[in-house]
């Protein structure tokens, strides 16, 4: 079943008086229980595609239907409560919060969707210990390798099931030995937990995970 799709999409930004086209006619789907990579040049449009499927960003034109629900508004309220409902979303940078645990940073996350108290700890373990953390809850991010927060920017994401994870660049900056974990990470879950998982990437080694490599170039998908 098809739970993230996007037609025809649109996407300009003004520079003074000039008109920038970032995305020209963008269309796909992704289905539950499959990992898609996204690759391309700098500047294709990748990480803006990403934002706009994340409801983080608006397109100027062209829809986005998350779960059987078009969202062709920029009112932030209905961006935010597509995000809480229904996607997970790793940032390359990790965007951990420095004066939180790593379990707290994936607590708060919960917190962000409404779940709270012994619920929201018990649901923040079960994800950290998922992603192999069990042994850091209370580690402040300064004292994680950027394997382990990576770790825990997937734990966040995970949190609170979302049928959709949408994640930049998880390798980047990462060892070879830690990268490969983590793609195969991302295929259990794809497999055993049924989420649909799209990866932003210029790493060829997530060609060994993924179900199928999209290719975007000058705004416009190329397969």
């Amino acid at each position: 079943m098809t739970v993230l799709q996007a037609n025809d999409i649109h996407k300009e930004f003004s520079e003074g008086e000039d008109v920038v086209s970032v995305l020209n006619g963008v269309s796909l789907a992704l289905a539950q229980g499959e990992i898609v990579s996204l690759e391309g040049p700098s500047g294709s449009g990748k990480t803006t595609l990403l934002s706009i499927l994340g409801c983080i960003m608006t397109a100027t034109s062209g829809e986005v239907v998350v779960e059987d629900e078009e969202i062709n508004t920029d009112d932030p309220r209905v961006l935010q409560e597509a995000r809480k409902r229904s996607i997970g979303f790793v940032f390359q940078q990790y965007n951990l919060i420095p004066a939180l645990s790593a379990v707290e940073n994936v607590e708060y996350a919960l917190n962000i969707k409404g779940v709270r108290g012994a619920e929201a700890r018990e649901e923040a373990e079960r994800v950290m210990t998922e992603v192999g953390l069990g042994h850091k809850f209370h580690a402040p991010p300064r004292d994680l390798s950027g394997g382990q927060k990576q770790r825990v920017a997937i734990a966040r994401a995970l949190a609170g099931r979302s049928p959709i994870l949408l994640v930049d660049e998880p390798t980047a900056n990462l060892d070879s030995q830690t990268a490969e974990q983590i793609l195969e990470l991302f295929r259990s879950l794809a497999r055993s937990e049924n989420r649909a998982i799209l990866v932003v990437t210029h790493d060829p080694k997530v060609r060994n995970v993924v179900d199928r490599v999209l290719t975007i170039r000058d705004g416009r998908l190329c397969n």
